[in-house]
């Protein structure tokens, strides 16, 4: 398996936010400002975008 490189991820992250709605937090007030919660459906969508 091929690892992904930083900048995939990164986009990733960023288009996954769009989706579930935090983008505009996020560019607003940085990623430091989602809570455990948000950085969590993240992760999970990313998670399961990845296993797909």
């Amino acid at each position: 398996m091929k690892k992904e490189k930083k900048e995939d991820r990164s986009s990733v992250k960023y288009e996954v936010a769009q989706e579930l709605g935090l983008l505009e937090k996020i560019d607003r007030k940085g990623w430091d400002s989602l809570t455990a919660k948000e950085s969590g459906k993240i992760g999970g969508y990313i998670s399961k975008k990845r296993f797909k």
